[in-house]
């Protein structure tokens, strides 16, 4: 099966990306219906484990999104698995120079390009017998995160580490690094420099560039800037401002 994201940044579009904190099947079935072009499993800071992982792409499939995880950290155990499971791209935390980008890919990619084990439980449903092992390092997206203020100052560096298809700025982390509030939808001039260098380093090279947002607004915003693909808060803080809202109009 192509990879759908991998395919729209191929033709210069952006992709708008789903979050998933809630180790529900049914809520990420529900959830991956709303239009969104991928959606990613997070691994790191919701409340997600391997099986709800599992779960989540199993009530993801019929909706025909792209699936992706984060994982909780860059460690070649949970990279293999989540991609033995049937994810299609992996968003790594804190990746902070070319060698630690190095071993991302090396985890992600199956030899003579990495070192990943071979058994696609999963993910090998998605073809035939075989055919999983020849196409997955080609349709896989390896997807540091640039976090910090290091990896501002090594993002050369690891954007020409061979196999990189895309960075993911987190950009409360990346405020936190700088010593300013840690926040989503920044407005602070520095940061917003940084964007715009990150942009061009990535644009110069082919690679996508991808951003957590709070709002659909600042999201939209951030297509127009550039950025190739888009996250829009998660579906807890999508439910919980929808809550909100209609508790707040029916007290009215």
């Amino acid at each position: 099966m192509a990879n759908k994201v991998k395919e729209a940044w191929k033709s210069g579009k952006a992709v708008v990306n789903g979050w998933l904190a809630i180790p529900s099947a049914f809520s990420a079935e529900m959830y991956s219906q709303c239009g969104w072009d991928s959606v990613t499993v997070d691994m790191q800071h919701g409340v997600q484990d391997y099986l709800s992982c599992v779960a989540c792409f199993q009530g993801m499939q019929p909706s025909g999104v792209t699936p992706m995880v984060r994982v909780p950290w860059n460690e070649p155990g949970i990279i293999g698995k989540v991609l033995d499971a049937g994810a299609y791209g992996v968003i790594c935390p804190m990746v902070n120079s070319a060698e630690e980008a190095r071993l991302l890919v090396q985890y992600s990619k199956y030899p003579p390009a990495g070192t990943r084990s071979n058994g696609p439980i999963r993910a090998g449903a998605y073809g035939s017998s075989g055919g999983y092992q020849k196409t997955a390092n080609d349709e896989i997206l390896v997807i540091p995160m640039i976090e910090t203020k290091q990896a501002i100052e090594n993002i050369d560096a690891i954007l020409d580490v061979p196999g990189i298809d895309g960075i993911y700025v987190g950009p409360s982390d990346l405020s936190f690094s700088y010593g300013l509030e840690p926040k989503l939808d920044v407005e602070d001039p520095f940061i917003l420099d940084i964007y715009d260098k990150l942009l061009k380093a990535t644009s110069s090279r082919g690679i996508a560039a991808g951003l957590h947002n709070g709002t659909a607004a600042y999201a939209n915003r951030m297509i127009k800037k550039g950025f190739k693909l888009v996250t829009i808060a998660n579906e807890v803080g999508l439910m919980v401002a929808a809550a909100k809202a209609a508790v707040k109009e029916a007290k009215a």
